[in-house]
């Protein structure tokens, strides 16, 4: 199977060191903090998913075991996504 194939759970440190993280657009519309703040989440984010850090950390989301508020983030980030459809990538 290749990378491009695989389950994220699949995926090896050499895979997640050569992977290409990208955000989708408008992801980040919503962060409060300076563009300073934002690169360095950026960079942490990329960081942990070369690391293997995010595999290890991750875990399956159980829709039937989501409060409220996990709940309302999940349909503000639908939205985002649904809205984001046709913006380019920068």
């Amino acid at each position: 199977m290749t990378k491009e194939h695989k389950d994220f759970s699949e995926l090896t440190p050499d895979d997640m060191k050569d992977m290409k993280i990208e955000f989708a657009p408008g992801c980040f519309d919503n962060f409060e903090g300076t563009q300073e703040e934002l690169d360095e989440f950026i960079a942490t984010i990329t960081e942990m998913f070369r690391s293997g850090e995010a595999q290890k950390k991750a875990r399956p989301l159980d829709l039937d075991d989501m409060d409220e508020e996990d709940i309302e983030l999940l349909e503000r980030l639908s939205m985002q996504e649904q809205l984001a459809q046709g913006r380019k990538l920068q």
